[in-house]
């Protein structure tokens, strides 16, 4: 396949996904549909990833009718459908969702149709459904921030592109080639705040057509490269995120299946990073495992170099651990103190006799006290306050007879 055919294929699938992504944002953010019902806006920015779906497929597919793969039509047909076909998997968890358990059968069966279409030996072809299956759900992941798989996948997809135009067969440059074009479109209208969402459609779609161009485009290397080591090399980040996921819920005993706030963006979060600040980081970080694998695909580099990057990644995987991700439990109020109310409403046994009250003492009548006379002094009948006897014990008459 020649460049100009290649860049004509990007072209097209940028202004096709451009097109549709503005398109589908005008509906969702339309006030009333014509009918006079309000458009369900959620369920169109969430569906967003159908919009890529079209634009690559379509100009995949017009490149095909015309021609342009040569020899290697029926591997790029394979991609072609085995991606259309987790998409449209995607599509329908995007409208009416369901366990993720059952798209595992789905993603196998699409695989495999891509490894026969390519042509791929038993041994080979065993590899690269598990290698298919696990990196599209790997990519899949990413998806839970603005802007985020839309970032590492338009970087992934411009490695992959690097090494195909390398490669012993230019015709897989295609489907690169309109992924990094069909990215950069969407990422127009993902980036924060998203107004157009990936979704399961969009997601499995590029996760899928990565995985499977890595694995066409290994087998198709010359035997003196080492494309066997540079190509995973690409999907560190993806793999870097599912490994962080599942040791954390398997450490605190969660479903690995069901899906929640520990991911590599939720935890950057917590530590006062923004959301476009997450989508660069891994982006930046996506980016050093991919010029590695490139440069080493390229023979510019030794392969002893591809280890830096998992290195670096297992690092950052121990850093984010320490990183708390679930909310700790609230603890129940204690119950066995008893309670104030409890307390002050507490009565006297009802066995035993009632004691009395104290009837109160007659009021003399007089006239008022005098101001400023201590409260509580015993006073006459006159009125006037009563002297206490002194404190010597002697009687009145001994101290009257002492003052005359």
């Amino acid at each position: 396949m020649n460049v100009l055919g290649i860049i004509a294929s990007g072209v097209a699938a940028l202004f096709i996904t451009v097109a549709l992504a503005k398109g589908a944002r005008r509906a969702a953010l339309r006030p009333h549909a014509p009918d006079g019902r309000a458009p369900r806006a959620a369920a169109l920015r969430r569906t967003g990833g159908a919009t890529i779906v079209l634009g690559v497929g379509t100009a995949v597919g017009g490149a095909l009718w015309l021609g342009a793969a040569d020899g290697s039509a029926g591997s790029v047909t394979g991609l072609l459908a085995g991606a259309g076909i987790v998409a449209a998997l995607g599509l329908v968890h995007d409208l009416k969702p369901f366990r993720a358990a059952l798209r595992f059968p789905v993603q196998t069966a699409a695989a495999v149709l891509v490894v026969c279409l390519a042509g791929l030996s038993p041994a080979a072809g065993v590899l690269a459904v598990l290698w298919i299956v696990l990196v599209t759900n790997a990519f899949a992941l990413l998806d839970h921030a603005d802007g985020l798989l839309t970032t590492v996948g338009l970087v992934t997809a411009a490695g992959l592109l690097a090494c195909a135009a390398l490669g012993g067969d230019p015709a897989l440059t295609l489907l690169p080639a309109t992924l990094v074009a069909g990215l950069a479109g969407f990422l127009l209208h993902n980036w924060h705040p998203a107004r157009l969402r990936l979704g399961a459609c969009g997601a499995q779609f590029t996760g899928f057509a990565l995985a499977a161009s890595g694995a066409l485009i290994q087998e198709a290397a010359p035997s003196g490269r080492a494309a066997w080591a540079a190509l995973p090399a690409l999907a560190t980040v993806a793999l870097a995120d599912t490994a962080l996921v599942l040791i954390s819920r398997r450490r605190a005993a969660r479903s690995l299946l069901r899906d929640t706030d520990d991911h590599i963006a939720h935890r950057l979060r917590r530590v006062r990073v923004t959301v476009p600040g997450a989508a660069v980081l891994l982006g930046l970080w996506a980016a050093v495992p991919v010029t590695t694998a490139t440069l080493v695909y390229a023979e510019l580099l030794h392969p002893a170099f591809l280890l830096l990057p998992p290195a670096g990644s297992a690092a950052a995987v121990f850093v984010l651990l320490r990183i708390p991700a679930y909310t700790p439990p609230r603890t129940a109020p204690s119950r066995t103190a008893p309670s104030r109310t409890a307390a002050r409403r507490t009565t006297a046994p009802a066995t035993g006799a009632a004691i009395p009250s104290a009837a109160p003492a007659p009021r003399v009548a007089g006239p008022a006290p005098r101001k400023g006379a201590p409260s509580g002094t015993a006073r006459t009948a006159a009125g006037h306050p009563t002297v206490p006897p002194p404190p010597t014990g002697r009687s009145a008459a001994g101290v009257a007879a002492e003052r005359s």
